[in-house]
């Protein structure tokens, strides 16, 4: 009885150990996500054309792998689950910002990220410190995330589309990421209801 307590004893310290990891290959690839943000800037006003889109599409990929290799080998962290989302921000952020003088209808879903990110943000804040808890990203925000890279690349590979098709793809992707809005809200208001407050024992 005492072996098998030991046992779940080290395996909770192995997953608290894991949690609170600073130097990860995921929280790399973040960090690297991060410093892609003025490069893309720099290219799309500076080297327009395929720069851009290289920029941002290894972005995407970063974002892809960082969860995958994460969660395959244990190197799931709190940092990880606040940076990642930091990342995704700003990159969206800016990619919708540059896009918006060409394509002038961007402005729906990028106050759309705000309205969702601010209220998103505080909410979640609220959250982790009642129940002293960081969450992860959701399946529906990774869908919406997805679409949303995929309306930039889209934009930036045919600039030239039908006015029609460009208004239908933001119009998707709006929705997506409205729908994605309303859940995080119901999951976080969830959260700050049943959680009681929480309270750091250490010394």
């Amino acid at each position: 009885m005492s072996i098998m307590a030991g046992v779940g004893a080290e395996d909770d310290w192995m997953l608290t150990g894991s949690r609170k990891k600073v130097i990860t290959i995921p929280n790399m690839l973040t960090t690297l996500r991060i410093l892609l943000v003025p490069a893309f800037i720099r290219a799309y006003f500076y080297r327009p054309g395929l720069l851009p889109v290289l920029i941002l599409a290894a972005s995407a990929l970063t974002d892809l792998l960082d969860g995958q290799i994460a969660r395959r080998f244990n190197q799931v962290s709190d940092l990880g689950k606040l940076l990642d989302p930091i990342a995704d921000k700003l990159t969206q952020g800016a990619m919708l910002i540059c896009l918006l003088k060409r394509f002038p209808r961007f402005w729906i879903p990028l106050i759309l990220m705000i309205v969702r990110e601010a209220f998103v943000g505080v909410t979640s804040l609220l959250a982790i410190r009642k129940s002293g808890h960081v969450e992860g990203a959701e399946m529906h925000g990774k869908v919406a995330t997805v679409m949303l890279y995929a309306l930039a690349l889209s934009h930036l590979l045919f600039g030239n589309m039908p006015r029609a098709l460009s208004d239908a793809l933001i119009a998707v992707t709006t929705a997506a990421m409205a729908v994605s809005f309303a859940l995080y809200v119901k999951k976080n208001v969830g959260i700050m209801r049943r959680a009681r407050p929480h309270k750091n024992t250490g010394l």
